[in-house]
Formats: C-alpha cells, sequence, structure tokens
C-alpha cells in the first residue's frame, strides 16, 4: 500500500543529501505531498511537487507505479530506482539529462546583476510581480508555471517571487518561482518565443536573484538544459553534475 506521510520529517532521513528545494519544500510543508511505504516507518517515499516526483529510500515498485495525478517529470534517487521506472513504464518514458547547479549562497557578483537589471531595452517595462500580473500569468499558457504552484496570491507573497519584463502592457519574459520554500525558491525563467534572443532573461533573472537576496532567500537554480546552464552561469551560478530523470512521453 501507499500511505501519505504527513509527518514528513518520518520520511527526511530517506531524502539526506539531496540537494533539491522541491523535496525541500514537501518536507517542510509548504507545498507538495509526501508518500511513503508506511505512514510511521517509512522505506521508500516519494516527494510529489508541481510536475516532478522524486523517489528515495529502497525501491518500491507500487509507489513508482502510484500516481494520484499525471505526473511528467520523475526523477530517480539512485540507479535501482532508475531501472524500476524504466521497468514499470517502458516505453512511456523517455530518459533526459538534467544539470544540477551548485548552491552557493555567496557567489553572485550584485554590482554586475544591478548593471545587468538597469539594462532594459527600450520599448519594454521591468516590474516585480504584483496581484495583478499574478493572475494574469495564470491565464497565459508559458507562463503559468511562474505562479501554476501557488493557491493564490497570498500564498505567492509569502513563498514566492517573480520579476517580469512586460511589453505593451502584456508579460513577454520573466523569471518567477516555480517553488518556494522556507529560504529560498527554485527559479522558473522563461520569454515568449518572439521576444527571445534580446536578453530579456538575462535581465530578469539579474532583477530576481538581487531580490532574493536582499530577503535572505536563496534563489535556486536547476537547468533543464544547456541554454539554461550557460544563462546560470552569466548570472555567477556554477555547473554541478549531470542526472537523470525521466519524462512521461504518453
Amino acid at each position: 500500500m501507499v500511505f501519505e506521510i504527513k509527518q514528513t520529517e518520518k520520511a527526511a532521513p530517506l531524502f539526506e543529501g539531496w540537494q533539491e528545494t522541491l523535496i525541500w519544500s514537501s518536507l517542510q510543508k509548504v507545498m507538495g505531498t509526501i508518500y511513503g511505504d508506511s505512514a510511521e516507518e517509512p522505506t521508500a517515499a516519494m516527494s510529489l511537487v508541481g510536475d516532478f516526483s522524486f523517489y528515495a529510500g529502497k525501491p518500491n515498485r507500487e509507489l513508482v507505479l502510484f500516481k494520484p495525478r499525471m505526473i511528467p517529470i520523475m526523477v530517480p534517487q539512485n540507479q535501482a530506482w532508475a531501472e524500476l521506472i524504466e521497468d514499470c513504464y517502458g516505453e512511456k518514458v523517455k530518459k533526459v539529462t538534467r544539470y544540477a547547479i551548485k548552491k552557493e549562497p555567496d557567489v553572485f557578483d550584485r554590482e554586475k546583476l544591478r548593471a545587468a537589471a538597469a539594462s532594459v531595452p527600450e520599448g519594454y517595462r521591468l516590474q516585480m510581480m504584483d496581484e495583478a500580473l499574478f493572475l494574469r500569468c495564470k491565464e497565459i499558457q508559458w507562463c503559468r508555471d511562474w505562479v501554476s504552484q501557488y493557491e493564490n496570491y497570498a500564498m505567492y507573497r509569502k513563498y514566492g517571487l517573480g520579476a517580469v519584463i512586460l511589453k505593451e502592457g502584456e508579460p513577454v519574459s520573466g523569471a518567477s518561482s516555480y517553488t518556494g520554500y522556507i529560504g529560498g525558491i527554485e527559479i522558473e525563467i522563461d520569454t515568449r518565443e518572439d521576444c527571445r534572443r534580446k536578453g530579456l532573461a538575462y535581465i530578469c533573472a539579474a532583477r530576481l536573484i538581487l531580490e532574493c537576496l536582499d530577503r535572505g532567500w536563496y534563489p535556486s537554480w536547476d537547468a533543464q538544459n544547456l541554454w539554461s546552464v550557460a544563462l546560470a552561469g552569466k548570472l555567477g551560478y556554477h555547473f554541478d553534475r549531470e542526472y537523470t530523470a525521466y519524462m512521461r512521453v504518453r
């Protein structure tokens, strides 16, 4: 059987050492849910947050097959979990490589980031996410993930933060918190297709990082592709390692 683990500290040892803020969000009960093979003494656990599920502890087939809702991205703790995911889903999943970025709180060059944040091109306007923009982003498919994990703006104000560039009153690029945890956010960044290759994402990310640092929050970055790794490097982050994930394809 699969159980929801409401006393999340009981599952915390299974995830120990995993530097993934989405897991921290669920363990801290900020957002997401922890499931396991036992509510009291789990030997296997799954952290389900947004579009991601993370598997830790002793590989458990029932837990891998358990899907309270559609989960596009599955992340195994080790090779044994990876092999179990492949065995359970076969051609229904695609093995992909993601890129972990080091978490280094004192690595940022604030002057460089301030210069970047001030370099907004003519015809564009940079602003921090407010309630009106929060609600507007929820309506726009390409940038919904800036706000989609937050039930309402009150929750976003408490655990989220975002910087958005507008053109003619509409968001065209932004860096916002995909998820939040106590002490920081996980950055989600995107630019509308017709406004790419103008440096807008870099500007938004620079402003967001500065705002996080002013609050004493850590702006965590995890890269889906090498473009994201390169942008992170430009902002002051350093590459850590590649890791395996599985994407549902059908």
